[in-house]
């Protein structure tokens, strides 16, 4: 290991952040380079050196792939981070990549609302697939003989956590590999690596790039095997990042650590306020202390989050309450520099509340977004 990388697993989030997966230093060349478009490139005589052709590998990537890398697992040097189209392509790529007719899965039965659908793609393969819900670490009531535990953690919206280090080594007594979807952490939250999962997988689509304008998703990995099949799905599939929307999630990783210091800070200020309220129930964010999942997500999480989520008592209360904030747009999503909530049920897929309400918090001043939100509470009253 060089002591450039000895140093960067030492750094700060923020030093690390700014500096991640940037080149070596050359006269007159850029410090971050643009992005590199091309299809392919030359290629005499025989097929050796790393780029050939643009769905296999692009110097862009590259750069990205080690930047999320050195957030994932600072300092090492045995991981292999590839990214994807989309946070599903990374997914897909994991799940498809691992699993064989005959095998089983462990889904968790309240992430992702898309979760369902590939489990039925599964299933339609000859896979078994089980869930349990993430809170009370319930998945491993069903790990035995399972090849594969998907863990969504903090969950995606309930904000459950379970013991990401207990599960991962249940599981592997089993002889399952774990993977870890780290999206609503980040690697700044949480480094499954670290809690002993086989695979982070994330979108970058989130606060990872926190600007709402790019489709992106990683896998990162500690078992080159493993891995070398998610790269080969990758190929197969072609569910490759373009090169602009990469360059712009590495130029975006400079400043995560701002972002999600800023916006973990102001959403439990959100939350506490919100405690206060007497027509909210439900309320969760991991960073209140009365929270059920306080207690593991502080021995396993270093920042707690953007995301609130809370019920008002009926469907129209819930409207009419997101129709009434001025800073808050209503769009699906979470982790943008701009604060935005929604109404999860109208998806269909979440087993939420008519008027369970998912809250993204921005990067606005935090007295400006209570205020926001406390006067759409008011406004929007019976």
């Amino acid at each position: 290991m060089s002591d450039a990388t000895k140093d960067e697993g030492r750094a700060g989030d923020g030093t690390r952040a700014v500096r991640a997966g940037l080149p070596e230093p050359v006269k007159h060349e850029p410090t971050h380079p643009g992005p590199v478009f091309a299809a392919h490139f030359h290629l005499p005589g025989d097929v050796t050196g790393p780029y050939a052709y643009g769905r296999d590998d692009n110097p862009t990537w590259t750069l990205l792939e080690r930047a999320v890398g050195e957030l994932e697992a600072p300092g090492r040097e045995d991981v292999e981070t590839l990214v994807f189209a989309s946070g599903m392509a990374a997914i897909s790529a994991v799940l498809f990549s691992q699993l064989r007719s005959g095998d089983a899965v462990v889904l968790p039965s309240d992430g992702y609302q898309v979760l369902p659908m590939v489990g039925a793609q599964l299933e339609a393969y000859g896979i078994e697939v089980r869930t349990a819900p993430t809170g009370g670490d319930a998945q491993l009531d069903v790990l035995d003989g399972a090849r594969l535990l998907w863990i969504e953690s903090p969950s995606n919206p309930g904000l459950d956590v379970c013991d990401i280090r207990r599960l991962a080594e249940a599981a592997h007594a089993r002889g399952a590999l774990v993977a870890v979807d780290n999206t609503l952490a980040t690697p700044l939250g949480q480094r499954p690596l670290e809690l002993g999962a086989d695979f982070s997988v994330a979108s970058g689509t989130k606060q990872l790039t926190g600007h709402g304008d790019v489709l992106l998703g990683y896998v990162t990995g500690r078992d080159a095997e493993a891995m070398a099949a998610v790269r080969r799905w990758r190929k197969i599939v072609g569910a490759i990042s373009g090169p602009m929307e990469a360059w712009l999630a590495h130029r975006s990783i400079a400043t995560l650590q701002m972002r999600v210091d800023r916006q973990n800070a102001t959403a439990l200020a959100l939350a506490e306020v919100l405690r206060q309220r007497p027509e909210i129930s439900g309320l969760r964010y991991p960073g209140l202390p009365d929270d059920p999942s306080h207690k593991i997500a502080t021995q396993q999480m270093r920042r707690y989050g953007c995301v609130v989520s809370f019920t008002l008592p009926t469907r129209a209360r819930a409207e009419r309450f997101l129709e009434a904030l001025r800073l808050v747009e209503d769009a699906t999503s979470f982790g943008g520099v701009r604060s935005t909530a929604e109404r999860r049920r109208r998806w269909g897929g979440d087993a939420v509340p008519e008027g369970f309400i998912r809250m993204s918090v921005g990067a606005e001043d935090p007295e400006d977004l209570v205020t926001d939100v406390l006067r759409a509470l008011d406004e929007s009253a019976d």
